[in-house]
């Protein structure tokens, strides 16, 4: 890391000494090759002062004129077809995972072993083992780790963590949640990558579900069993390219009853095949003293309900604009009730895993490392064969 130009370290609200900065390899140009590069750009001036400047040094893609493209409109100074190549380049400190899930582990096993610090998109893995063999690797090279659960980084969802976590609640009962979406309801939609075993390991399990397992252990803590149901609806469809049909092997809806550590009892949900659900995710954690309630949809809010609140007349739930200055990351925004949105989650997971790694900190527990996702996979599998034996199958994680 070098010193170049913005500022770190506050003194009487004011930036007094040059920020390191951190160079960048990108894996990934899509859908969130598009979120981690426009968050990395905001950091600057936004995470202001930032801990680090990122430098987007370069961006890796299999198809040259799309990865070269991307390297153009997000300003990374190169990008490569190869991502070997892309990790050789020893101007690179963290390397970002975008790519689709079969190519998470073995880009980020080499990226730790050339001493680079990884971040991974979500699901870490297609499977709890191959997550164990990712999470061996970065262990063993000693680098920051960090799975991009970006809803860990939302303000209502870091409110509701620090309410819980200070007993603001009680004893907690329950944690329901659900992950809704439309988007292959229609039969002809073809068969990508995400509905493709081999590429993605499972369906709405690890695209959506993996998020509420882990907003789950986040806010609620961790599981002890669970019993699950999965179905596939569309089992056949066109192959990309329009040419011949192929077979669906991931599941398009799970659901799952989950036995927590503490007592609590939680439902999980979540499947693709819902129309008029655009980004439906919901989760609702009942306790002792009170309730939350918290819709993606509306992200900047947050319901909470207090037992005891009077007078009991006018008694219910309060929707509470999480937006002040004093909730969690919005010193850095706008003026109260000037909202912000689903983007800026990334802003403040990347700003939050540069501050790990210039100032040695640890990306837990409000991050979630590959610890996490490790756990969370083990989880997925234990979904999985719940589902395929018909009984309730109990968590069990490696020493």
């Amino acid at each position: 890391m070098s010193e170049q130009v913005g500022f770190v370290t506050m003194a009487g609200g004011k930036a007094t000494r040059p920020a390191p900065e951190v160079g960048v390899g990108m894996l990934g140009y899509a859908f969130m090759g598009k979120a981690h590069s426009n968050a990395f750009k905001k950091i600057p001036y936004m995470m202001y002062p930032p801990v680090a400047i990122p430098r987007l040094i370069a961006i890796a893609g299999r198809t040259e004129d799309a990865v070269r493209e991307a390297a153009m409109r997000y300003g990374y100074e190169g990008y490569y077809t190869d991502w070997r190549q892309m990790l050789a380049d020893d101007r690179i400190q963290l390397f970002d995972n975008g790519g689709p899930n079969d190519q998470h582990a073995g880009p980020c096993i080499a990226a730790a072993q050339a001493g680079k610090h990884v971040i991974c998109e979500k699901p870490m893995a297609r499977s709890a083992e191959e997550a164990r063999q990712m999470l061996d690797a970065v262990t063993k090279a000693g680098v920051k780790h960090s799975v991009a659960f970006n809803y860990r980084f939302v303000p209502a969802i870091r409110q509701a963590y620090e309410l819980i976590h200070s007993g603001a609640l009680g004893q907690i009962y329950h944690f329901r949640a659900v992950y809704l979406q439309e988007w292959i309801t229609d039969p002809n939609f073809p068969l990508i990558w995400r509905l493709d075993k081999a590429a993605a390991g499972s369906g709405a399990l690890g695209d959506l579900g993996a998020h509420i397992i882990d907003l789950a252990r986040f806010l609620v803590g961790e599981p002890r069993s669970v019993l699950a149901q999965t179905h596939t609806f569309i089992d056949e469809r066109p192959l990309p390219g329009g040419v011949g049909r192929g077979k669906v092997e991931v599941d398009d809806t799970f659901a799952a009853m989950v036995e927590f550590e503490n007592g609590a009892v939680g439902t999980l949900e979540a499947s693709r095949f819902c129309p008029g659900r655009k980004n439906h995710e919901v989760i609702e954690i009942n306790g002792s003293k009170g309730s939350l309630s918290f819709n993606l949809e509306r992200f900047n809010e947050l319901e909470v309900f207090w037992k005891d609140s009077s007078p009991k007349e006018t008694q219910g739930f309060t929707d509470v604009l999480v937006s002040e200055s004093y909730h969690p990351f919005w010193s850095n925004w706008w003026p109260h009730g000037h909202i912000i949105g689903w983007e800026h989650t990334f802003v403040h997971e990347l700003h939050h895993l540069l501050d790990a790694i210039v100032n040695d900190k640890d990306v837990a527990p409000y991050g979630a490392t590959f610890e996490d996702g490790y756990r969370n996979a083990v989880i997925c599998d234990a979904i999985l064969q719940s589902a395929r034996a018909g009984r309730r199958v109990a968590i069990a994680y490696a020493s």
